[in-house]
C-alpha cells in the first residue's frame, strides 16, 4: 500500500493523512488481505507496517476488553473500525485546567483522529468482537496512562516506553 507522504519527501504524517491511511488499511482488512485472529479472552494485535514515519496496527477486540485511559506521547494517531463497534471515552478540555470525560460510539466504517495531547480509552462493550486498524506518526515510542481523581481532574499515573499498542507495565521514572 502506498503511503500518502507529503510533498517534499518522507516526514511524519498529519492527521488527515493518518485517517486516510487507516481507512485504506481497513478496506484491505475487510476484503481479507490481512487475516484477523480472535482471542476470546484478550485483545490480539499485529503490526501491518512500520517505517521511520508511521506504524499501522490491526487489533481485534473481544467483548469487555479495553485499553486504559492513555495518550500516545509524541505521536499523532488515527483508527478506523473494520467490524463491530468500539466506544471511545476521551478527555475533553473545557477550560484551562478543566475538562470532563465524553463518549462516542464508532461503528464499522467510522474512525477518529488523535492529535497530540488526546487522552482516551477505547472499549468493546458489545457481544460481537470488534476489529480496528490504528496508525501512529511518528511510530509509538511511549504512552502515558491517566485516572480521573475524586475532584474530577485528569492525573497521569504512569508512563511507559513502548513500540506497540499493548505495552508492558514498566514505569518510566
Amino acid at each position: 500500500m502506498a503511503l500518502p507522504y507529503r510533498a517534499g519527501g518522507p516526514t511524519p504524517l498529519v492527521l488527515p493523512q493518518l485517517r486516510a491511511l487507516v481507512r485504506g488499511y481497513a478496506a484491505a482488512v475487510g476484503s481479507g488481505t490481512h487475516p484477523v485472529t480472535h482471542d476470546a479472552e484478550r485483545r490480539w494485535y499485529r503490526r501491518l507496517l512500520c517505517d521511520p514515519y508511521v506504524d499501522v496496527w490491526l487489533i481485534s477486540w473481544p467483548r469487555d476488553t479495553s485499553t486504559e485511559l492513555h495518550d500516545h506521547a509524541g505521536s499523532l494517531g488515527a483508527l478506523t473500525v473494520v467490524r463491530g463497534t468500539l466506544t471511545e471515552h476521551r478527555w475533553a478540555y473545557d477550560e484551562p485546567g478543566g475538562g470532563r470525560m465524553v463518549g462516542r460510539e464508532l461503528a464499522a466504517g467510522r474512525g477518529a483522529g488523535f492529535p497530540l495531547g488526546h487522552v482516551h480509552d477505547v472499549v468493546n462493550v458489545h457481544e460481537e468482537p470488534a476489529v480496528s486498524v490504528h496508525a501512529y506518526s511518528p511510530p509509538l515510542t511511549a504512552m502515558s496512562y491517566y485516572a480521573v481523581d475524586e475532584a474530577g481532574a485528569l492525573r497521569r499515573t504512569r508512563s511507559v516506553l513502548t513500540d506497540e499498542p499493548e505495552p508492558a507495565l514498566e514505569v518510566v521514572r
